[in-house]
């Protein structure tokens, strides 16, 4: 889902000049690129045969450069009596402060990330193209990240843009006379290849040397990323298996003498607990965690020292059996920099590897109680100032939050609301419209009722509704049959589904029973679904709406792809800050759905 193009910016700050960017998929980078990138973080010298090398890590950064607002700035953290607390986190002022403060007196100490720095970001972000998260991530001195299913939300071209730097091909500059530095960090890529020529678009890994250390990075993003992206931001790209890429290139790295090997991951587990200080070790080696990261885990060669993985936007500290059955760390740390992990890796240096019996490893939260990093608030407040005439626009009203990303449940309040204002978008384009299904993952953020600025509480302003909806997906309006509906219904809970439900939110009218004690496709009573008060007919045509990610068979719904006579509309965050015009004021603000038309059994 690729991020939106910014002609509101230009047209509220005014046109700006144009550059092309070189545009072209990168090269695989040769082993001869597995640089020394010096900084060190310190001056420790090296002695006697083992040394202690911190690796800082975190994932799912996803542009939250300002603190996340409501539940989705918050971590659960278990206190000693048992019982759990919300603690505020995250925002990159206080990341790099984190970050900073534990580099110190670590001479050998290098950070990592997992994928998703960057897509589906808030606007202070996606306005501009992710640059201002990607100029952070260079302030942090971010050694190494591997890239996530949202680097390809606006295809590999631009994501190349992302590491070689250059002006946005149709934006332009944002600052009259800078152009995008881009990263200064390695984006890793190794299982990501142009079909044409079976390279990998970006550097496969990375090795980090410091002193005479070496740790070498093999990145890679989950296997199923064409499944979680629109089709245009994978087109000419071919995803491949995380266990055989990891395991070859791993061996091509023990060839080149580099022993220490660290696994990149964008793709993750469940935590049995969502404390990120839960012990996941409590009742045997990662027996704490399930998902797909475990037999990713499990199938890795014991060549790899440590996996820090990312996707699922949980935290856990679990050690997995390899295939050897001996411990390695397996590492999250949640999402928007409310965590980074703290790894120590005990170095060899006459073997050349790690100590495996020695790994520790924990969960640390980003406190908002700490000092802000100096450079990150000039930082947020340059973008900030170029962002405000577009940012602060009241947009609607409500009368309290609306759970969305934040609501914890498969049905979400800010789910439905969404999915009302594609039902209206679609029934002014067409009178037919019946029903509207919006895809979970869609919804980035929670509307929090209080204000984030100057705003005024129960305000909703351009940049919070965008920080909600940052995808440039359109309002699709497709014919489906009553049995591609109820399919669609099914293939939430079966299929590529069954394991990880996503749940549609729906329409007002459309209500049906998901019964989760059973499984698979028969996890959603058919003869429970209704619309407006009447069965579903199986024979009959529907006018369905849904954004154009859905429409293309997104997230694993073959059902929606199948639909006939499409008609495109405007593109959803246009829709959703339409209806929230439309249907509030200050004297009448929206209340929060009741978030009642699934019931779920249990």
């Amino acid at each position: 889902m690729p991020t939106r193009t910014n002609r509101r910016l230009r047209t509220a700050l005014g046109a700006v000049a144009t550059l092309a960017t070189a545009g072209a998929l990168m090269a695989a980078m040769p082993a001869s690129a597995a640089h020394d990138r010096g900084h060190g973080h310190g001056h420790g010298q090296g002695g006697g045969r083992y040394q202690d090398v911190q690796l800082l890590s975190f994932n799912d950064f996803h542009g939250n450069l300002e603190a996340p607002a409501g539940s989705s700035g918050q971590v659960t953290e278990k206190q000693a009596d048992g019982t759990t607390k919300q603690v505020d986190a995250g925002g990159v002022e206080y990341l790099a402060t984190s970050l900073r403060t534990a580099r110190k007196n670590h001479p050998y100490s290098v950070t990592a990330a997992a994928g998703d720095l960057i897509g589906a970001s808030p606007l202070l972000s996606g306005l501009f193209h992710d640059e201002p998260t990607v100029e952070a991530m260079n302030k942090l001195d971010l050694d190494v990240t591997s890239v996530g299913n949202h680097e390809f939300d606006e295809g590999a071209t631009e994501l190349a843009r992302m590491q070689n730097g250059g002006c946005h091909p149709t934006d332009g500059c944002y600052e009259a006379g800078k152009k995008f530095k881009g990263a200064d960090y390695p984006y890793l890529a190794a299982n990501v290849t142009n079909e044409k020529t079976g390279k990998p678009v970006l550097a496969p890994y990375w090795v980090w040397k410091h002193k005479g250390v070496k740790v070498g990075f093999i990145g890679v993003t989950l296997e199923g990323t064409p499944n979680i992206v629109s089709a245009s931001g994978v087109k000419g790209l071919k995803f491949h298996d995380e266990i055989e890429t990891v395991n070859k290139y791993a061996k091509i790295l023990d060839k080149q003498g580099v022993k220490s090997i660290v696994a990149l991951i964008h793709e993750g587990g469940a935590p049995a607990s969502s404390a990120y200080n839960y012990d996941c070790d409590s009742a045997g080696a990662g027996s704490g965690v399930s998902g797909p990261i475990v037999d990713i885990a499990k199938g890795i060669t014991p060549k790899v020292d440590a996996l820090v993985t990312g996707h699922t936007h949980n935290a856990y500290v679990c050690t997995i059996p390899d295939p050897s059955g001996n411990p390695r760390m397996v590492t999250s740390a949640s999402s928007y920099g409310k965590l980074y992990t703290d790894t120590t890796l005990t170095y060899d240096r006459r073997t050349k590897d790690i100590v495996r019996t020695s790994v520790k490893s924990a969960n640390h939260v980003v406190s908002r109680t700490q000092d802000k990093a100096a450079d990150m608030t000039a930082l947020i407040g340059k973008w900030n100032k170029l962002a405000a005439p577009v940012a602060n626009q009241a947009v609607g009203y409500i009368s309290g939050d609306i759970a969305g990303r934040g609501a914890g449940t498969p049905e979400e309040p800010l789910g439905d609301l969404i999915a009302d204002a594609q039902l209206a978008h679609a029934t002014s384009l067409d009178p037919k419209a019946s029903l509207a299904l919006m895809n979970p993952g869609g919804v980035r953020s929670d509307l929090v009722y209080k204000a984030s600025g100057a705003e005024g509480d129960g305000v909703v302003t351009y940049g919070e509704a965008f920080t909600v909806q940052p995808f440039s997906n359109t309002v699709n309006l497709v014919d489906l049959t009553g049995a591609q509906v109820v399919q669609a219904l099914q293939q939430q809970v079966s299929g590529s589904n069954e394991a990880s439900p996503k749940i549609l939110q729906p329409s007002a009218g459309l209500t049906y029973t998901l019964d989760m004690t059973k499984s698979g496709a028969a996890r959603v009573v058919t003869d429970s679904i209704r619309l407006n008060g009447a069965a579903i007919d199986l024979a009959a045509t529907y006018r369905v709406a849904m954004n154009s990610f859905l429409a293309g068979g997104g997230d694993g719904f073959a059902a929606l792809g199948a639909g006939k006579n499409p008609l495109v509309g405007a593109d959803d965050l246009k829709a959703f800050n339409d209806y929230l015009t439309a249907n509030s004021s200050a004297a009448n603000p929206i209340a929060p759905p009741k978030a009642d038309r699934i019931t779920i059994v249990k």
